[in-house]
């Protein structure tokens, strides 16, 4: 059975004292809960949020890394240093940097690589964009997108990562790709998986992330093939957070 995780990607949100608020809240609602779950804070916060969520259960990754283990590249940082500081996960692949930051399948494919190098879980995001899914290719581009990190490293090399499937069309808008259309892409990427590995296509944990809050959570986590749930906006207020935590928790009770 695949445990649920649900990871809160804060993004470019957040203080010292609002992160400091939101990990206490958190960390006291997670006794009893059997999913995992992890925040995502951005790079200059993450030290003090493993400390803060220390002995809590609580995992803390990041929300990018580079793909250079060290040298002239101002501004990155790279896996080892993510690790150093104590995260135990990276996304990798998120629909803004692949459409703000340029990331291609290659790049996001060698982040992934670095990070699994350094001991850091890859969370690898993929997804279709609005004029891709009305041009009924989100098959074909999600399949792309895993292809280009299969081919990097091998089935084996996605062995304990994990796959979130981000519709970029409903991120931050308000709208959600309806259960049935989250399954069926989500049943593709673990077919995929399969078809190279038939034991990482059963184990790899697919989360879903797109507008997920409260309201809709269970309703989506009752699809089979969907292990919890990548949130952005939803996972900054800590009840809303948690409310989405259980809806997870209880998707195989």
């Amino acid at each position: 059975m695949r445990r649920p995780l649900v990871a809160g990607n804060w993004k470019l949100n957040g203080s010292r004292a609002s992160n400091r608020a939101l990990l206490e809240g958190l960390t006291a609602g997670l006794a009893g809960l059997s999913t995992e779950v992890m925040a995502c804070p951005p790079y200059v916060y993450l030290a003090e949020a493993v400390a803060t969520a220390e002995d809590s259960g609580l995992l803390i990754g990041a929300q990018d890394v580079a793909e250079q283990a060290s040298g002239a590249y101002t501004g990155e940082v790279s896996a080892a240093m993510l690790r150093d500081v104590g995260c135990t996960h990276v996304i990798v692949g998120h629909s803004e940097r692949r459409t703000l930051f340029g990331d291609t399948d290659e790049r996001v494919a060698a982040k992934f690589s670095a990070a699994k190098a350094a001991g850091l879980v890859p969370v690898l995001c993929v997804g279709e964009s609005l004029a891709e899914r009305e041009a009924g290719t989100t098959e074909a581009v999600v399949a792309r997108q895993v292809a280009a990190v299969l081919d990097a490293v091998g089935p084996q090399g996605l062995d304990g990562a994990i796959l979130a499937y981000e519709p970029v069309w409903a991120i931050g808008t308000g709208r959600t790709a309806s259960p049935e259309q989250a399954q069926a892409v989500h049943r593709g990427i673990r077919d995929q998986l399969a078809a190279a590995d038939a034991r990482i296509g059963t184990e790899t944990r697919i989360l879903y992330g797109g507008s997920v809050k409260g309201a809709n959570a269970a309703e989506l986590f009752a699809m089979q093939d969907i292990d919890g749930g990548l949130i952005g906006g939803a996972s900054l207020d800590a009840q809303e957070f948690l409310t989405i935590c259980q809806a997870a928790a209880g998707r195989d009770s």
